[in-house]
């Protein structure tokens, strides 16, 4: 593509794709590909737009001051002359964007901005993502021979950015692998070596006479005991953890599953969302070990034939019911420190929420309540979405900040 471009174009073109080429993290990449593509065309502002099917799932600019950027209230999504390149994905040169039919204005605290050059990056079988430019400082149009040097560029940004993802993807793979060795090694290992160390304790209590020994022995067996269930709960962090591509949906349903061997059967994971991909990565990680650790609880304590894992995801707020029809939650106290719930309600405290635990029929009530229908169902009608009349409800519930 570089053939039809003056030589000394060409040149400038080819060291561009020797840059942004010789990286392999992501981002550094991507914000290359904008740089090299403003260097060739002489343009002010620059930026890349990653696709998320017909918008705009992440945005990289370049050519902006850390005071305009954080004057801009929002970053595009991919709509007016931006999502004219989602929907036709070929080169566009606009030589005036005011009054382009396409244009839809800006985000407010946007500078205002005049030419446009905008041209898709292509992955394999599929576009990536879209280089947009604008205003060249000389101050006038694109040209013909910026369109094709920047179209050469996007050829080689398609390999770059393969490339990069490829080898994100093998380090993901690698600490994956990583982290399910360690994981092994804490349950096999240490986690059993702790458990015996704290029932020998606990089976020399009966022997102690002296009452303030034998009651420190026994704060040092809590201690072990509350020790155990912290690592559990790493533990599930750690295995729990699906490829990068997972949703939320099977991140759920793949920690769930994780315990059904405990529970002796598979649990239900229902979730209630316009797009639960707008939760946030490190409260979906939370969401994940909360799961597995109040399902270990149903599994040691509850005697349950069934549980219940329901997220329900609004504007307000994010809610993790764990319902099981077990022999139900008499004396359960989510706020004593010595009980197994005590790291489940400190990691919602962190996130200014809150943990209750209490009767599943109470919770499956305050459910449809909230649902505003006449039945609790799993989303689809098929059957019930809590066991009700007993067993024990865990309502785990943030703000949705």
């Amino acid at each position: 593509m570089t053939e039809s471009l003056p030589s000394a174009v060409a040149h400038r073109v080819l060291d561009a794709v020797v840059a942004i080429t010789s990286n392999l993290d992501l981002d550094t990449v991507l914000r290359r590909i904008v740089e090299a593509a403003m260097d060739l065309t002489g343009a002010k502002y620059g930026a890349l737009g990653v696709r998320d099917g017909e918008r705009l799932g992440r945005f990289v600019p370049v050519g902006m001051e850390d005071s305009e950027v954080e004057a801009i209230d929002h970053w595009p999504h991919g709509h007016g002359l931006l999502g004219e390149v989602i929907r036709n994905p070929h080169p566009l040169r606009v030589d005036k964007i005011e009054g382009y039919p396409a244009a839809s204005g800006y985000p407010a605290g946007h500078p205002p901005m005049h030419t446009f050059l905008g041209v898709p990056i292509q992955v394999r079988d599929s576009v990536y993502g879209n280089l947009y430019l604008t205003d060249k400082r000389d101050g006038s149009p694109f040209t013909r021979d910026d369109e094709a040097a920047v179209r050469a560029l996007a050829a080689a940004a398609g390999v770059a950015v393969d490339n990069a993802r490829l080898y994100e993807d093998g380090r993901r793979v690698a600490v994956l692998e990583d982290r399910e060795r360690i994981a092994r090694d804490l349950h096999d290992v240490v986690i059993q070596r702790i458990f015996a160390s704290a029932m020998t304790l606990m089976s020399t209590t009966k022997h102690i006479e002296n009452e303030l020994v034998r009651s420190r022995v026994e704060e040092a067996v809590n201690d072990l005991d509350d020790t155990i269930r912290e690592i559990r709960s790493t533990i599930f962090a750690l295995q729990a953890t699906t490829p990068p591509e997972a949703s939320l949906q099977e991140r759920l349903t793949a920690a769930a599953d994780a315990v059904a061997s405990a529970l002796g059967f598979a649990p239900s994971v229902v979730i209630e969302s316009d797009d639960s991909s707008l939760v946030p990565a490190e409260v979906a990680d939370q969401l994940v070990v909360v799961t597995g650790e109040a399902l270990t609880n149903v599994a040691r304590h509850a005697r349950a034939s069934r549980a219940d894992v329901r997220l329900r995801v609004t504007d307000d707020a994010i809610t993790l019911t764990v319902v099981d029809d077990g022999i139900g939650c008499s004396g359960i106290d989510a706020g004593d420190h010595r009980g197994g719930l005590h790291n489940l309600a400190t990691r919602a405290e962190a996130l200014h929420g809150t943990l209750a635990v209490g009767p599943a029929e109470a919770v499956a009530r305050e459910v449809v309540g909230a649902r505003g229908a006449g039945a609790a169902t799993t989303g689809d009608g098929s059957s019930p979405a809590v066991p009700t009349g007993r067993g024990t409800a865990l309502v785990w519930r943030i703000p949705n900040a």
